[in-house]
């Protein structure tokens, strides 16, 4: 049986001087050239914290522990080819180890909330930055 929905994690990481991390997608994947929070699909046998600890060691090289993991909001969107619909849990992180780097290409950058704001984004990135972002 398919899932009417997919679970995705995301992490928006925070410095202390007010700037967060995006990640541009590389050429080649859905949405390529646009920014994002970092992340990715939850295995069938993961929690969602799990998987986003081991998205964001496989994407940007940095470990993080799950009570570094705080839930911020989620951001739900159409149907799209295959009939299924995405849920974005994000989660903010303002604790990791390791230097973050795009190590599936495309790029990362640090950005003040305005700046993040400003940038190109998939829809669910848009709604979440929005509603994160509104209060800061």
């Amino acid at each position: 049986m398919t899932s009417a929905w997919i679970p995705v994690v995301a992490g928006a990481l925070h410095r202390g001087d007010g700037c967060w991390l995006m990640h541009r997608r590389p050429e080649g994947k859905a949405h390529a050239g646009l920014w994002e929070f970092p992340g990715g699909k939850v295995e069938p046998t993961e929690m969602p914290v799990e998987s986003l600890i081991r998205e964001l060691q496989e994407e940007l090289g940095i470990r993080c522990r799950a009570d570094h993991c705080t839930p911020a909001g989620f951001a739900e969107g159409p149907a799209g080819a295959q009939g299924q619909r995405l849920v974005i849990l994000l989660y903010t992180l303002a604790a990791w180890e390791g230097e973050p780097q795009a190590l599936e290409g495309g790029a990362v950058g640090w950005f003040t909330p305005a700046e993040a704001l400003a940038l190109p984004r998939p829809p669910l990135d848009v709604a979440l930055s929005e509603r994160l972002f509104q209060n800061r």
